[in-house]
């Protein structure tokens, strides 16, 4: 009995020290284990869109950008078939409990798809793009809860091949009593032509250096340009030269601007158009910036519209064009962010796009496909 009441001491002392999100992951896996609230997942398809509605999320707290309660499993769009389809649509509400009414996308922080990458590319013989970036596909977020792709171009998938989906909740401003909330996902998609396009994913964001030994100190008078990282197991990465960078930093009050070279991001082995860019930002951005470093030339600029009464994004606009953009392997390019926290707190801030590729080797690939 003296063991469980210690146990039982030195857990709430362990949880009591953990940061907001860890506890929002804890207090979801406890919600559901014990069946308090709805764990159960609602998917429904067709020959043309997969819905998925989550479990129940609780809303206890203030939950800032990459802290709220979330939800994560894996899906295939008709594992009853093997066919070759196009994704060209991306859509997150939320919704109330009874899985009709919709509630303010507030609520909703980022919704993102990963593929299986060994899975995807063996299919196609692309063996050498396993590993070579992130798997992420796309990710549908505040300020951007929905966007398709320009007519005549998708992204190549089969109906029963495997996709991770990861769906976190949000809540800068509500206070008070705890309420419940699920989102619901929906990818539409197209059945397979020759006439389609396929479009390729690169992910580039902007990433800040801080000092290893000293993470939370921030930039000093000998170090101006190191950031404040808000945690450096999440977020953290190393360059070439060994030199720590995070990608979910602290900004103080008043305006800012950062920038950060996104050339090895990209990994252009050849010239290429971009044809769709969702960004992902979080409060208090005001533009994040496109450039062609080589040609000094700005390629598109995502606004962000705060709120004026609350915290949050109304509103982050997207690229989207049949024409496209050009890029060129033998250029370099940049992310430029331009921040006003208008709090007299510090705020975090991430700064993203998912940029969308013309794919020509995949493309040679499906004009050889017979189903």
């Amino acid at each position: 009995m003296l063991f469980i009441v210690l146990l039982t001491i030195v857990g709430g002392i362990y949880y009591l020290k953990l940061p907001n999100r860890h506890k929002a992951i804890i207090k979801t896996k406890l919600y559901h284990g014990l069946g308090i609230v709805d764990e159960r997942w609602n998917i429904q398809s067709n020959d043309t869109l997969i819905k998925l509605v989550t479990p129940t999320l609780v809303i206890d707290n203030i939950y800032k950008s990459m802290e709220g309660p979330k939800v994560v499993r894996s899906f295939q769009l008709d594992n009853t078939r093997d066919e070759l389809v196009w994704l060209t649509s991306f859509e997150t509400r939320a919704l109330s409990t009874n899985e009709v009414d919709q509630l303010s996308n507030d609520y909703i922080c980022h919704s993102n798809i990963d593929l299986y990458e060994g899975e995807h590319y063996s299919r196609w013989q692309l063996d050498d793009r396993i590993g070579e970036q992130y798997p992420r596909l796309t990710s549908m977020s505040n300020g951007i809860e929905s966007y398709k792709f320009p007519e005549g171009f998708g992204f190549p998938l089969f109906t029963n091949e495997n996709l991770l989906l990861a769906t976190q909740s949000l809540n800068h401003n509500i206070v008070g009593d705890p309420f419940t909330i699920k989102h619901e996902v929906n990818l539409g998609f197209k059945p397979h032509s020759q006439l389609m396009k396929p479009l390729r994913s690169k992910t580039v964001f902007v990433m800040l250096p801080y000092d290893a030994e000293n993470p939370f100190q921030g930039p000093t008078d000998n170090s101006p340009n190191m950031c404040l990282p808000v945690e450096t197991k999440n977020h953290s990465y190393k360059n070439d030269s060994g030199e720590s960078l995070s990608g979910h930093w602290v900004i103080f009050p008043g305006t800012n601007t950062f920038s950060y070279d996104i050339t090895h991001q990209l990994q252009l082995k050849d010239s290429t158009t971009i044809h769709q860019i969702a960004t992902h930002l979080h409060p208090f951005a005001e533009t994040l910036a496109l450039r062609d470093k080589t040609a000094d030339s700005t390629l598109f600029v995502s606004k962000a519209e705060n709120y004026k009464d609350k915290i949050g994004l109304k509103n982050v606009s997207y690229f989207s064009s049949i024409e496209g953009i050009m890029l060129y392997p033998d250029h370099n390019y940049e992310l430029i962010l331009q921040t006003n926290n208008t709090t007299k707190i510090n705020q975090d801030m991430m700064a993203s796009m998912f940029i969308f590729l013309y794919d020509k080797a995949m493309h040679d690939k499906i004009k050889a496909y017979k189903p």
